[in-house]
């Protein structure tokens, strides 16, 4: 169990763990198309998300040279309106600009406001700067700092992203706590010497049964508690 004075900074993850990814890019595609059904309006989704998961492993296999999330985001959107058989350009960037307007969980920007009234906060996310900024803004998450992959020009979970936190920190590792919905996440944090705290979400990826991480609660509140920020 990690104690409260063990830790420095607490570094979050953004996409997934402090809003939902999923129900923004839906509400996109519903807006591009109106009358869709729930069961396409996932698989939209589903296309939207494998392209890129498809696209940041082509990176970071050295397959492809780095391009940011913003990027990414207006080839996926190309790609969903493709299927759904839309190639107007300004609909297709109202799409992709979806992917910046993403809800908070409920606890996300009080419990992040509690919690930085103790530690420093900072979030550390695979989506670019001006896509943070706007991701941010729309949530009412307020950082301390906020740091891109994009200056690692690589994606979480590449060694190299965690860096840019433990180096922003200027602090040993084992000082950071990265919360995250994501085990894949934790794990690479992990890997570097980070202490680590699961956050269930609904679209998070759970820990496995091998997995030993520092924390693991229900919510950020939950979390909150757990470091005496309350």
């Amino acid at each position: 169990m990690t104690s409260p004075s063990d830790i420095d900074v607490i570094v979050f993850d953004v996409l997934g763990t402090m809003v939902d990814e999923p129900a923004g890019i839906g509400r996109g595609i519903r807006t591009l198309l109106p009358d869709i059904d729930d069961v396409r309006a996932r698989e939209l989704v589903q296309v939207w998300n494998r392209h890129v998961d498809e696209q940041q492993q082509e990176i970071l296999a050295g397959r492809r040279p780095y391009a940011n999330s913003t990027v990414i985001d207006l080839e996926a959107a190309t790609r969903v309106a493709a299927e759904a058989g839309v190639d107007d350009a300004d609909a297709i960037r109202s799409l992709a600009a979806s992917a910046q307007r993403l809800a908070p969980w409920p606890d996300s920007a009080s419990a992040l406001d509690r919690i930085a009234s103790y530690f420093p906060v900072v979030g550390l996310s695979n989506a670019s700067h001006p896509a943070l900024t706007r991701i941010s803004a729309h949530a009412g998450l307020r950082w301390h700092q906020v740091l891109s992959a994009e200056d690692a020009r690589g994606y979480k979970p590449h060694p190299d992203v965690y860096r840019l936190a433990i180096a922003n920190a200027d602090c040993p590792p084992d000082r950071l706590l990265m919360v995250a919905a994501h085990a894949w996440d934790l794990r690479g944090a992990q890997a570097l010497g980070m202490r680590t705290a699961y956050v269930e979400r609904p679209v998070g990826d759970p820990p496995r049964a091998t997995d030993r991480f520092d924390l693991a609660v229900k919510s950020l509140d939950e979390l909150a508690i757990s470091l005496n920020a309350i």
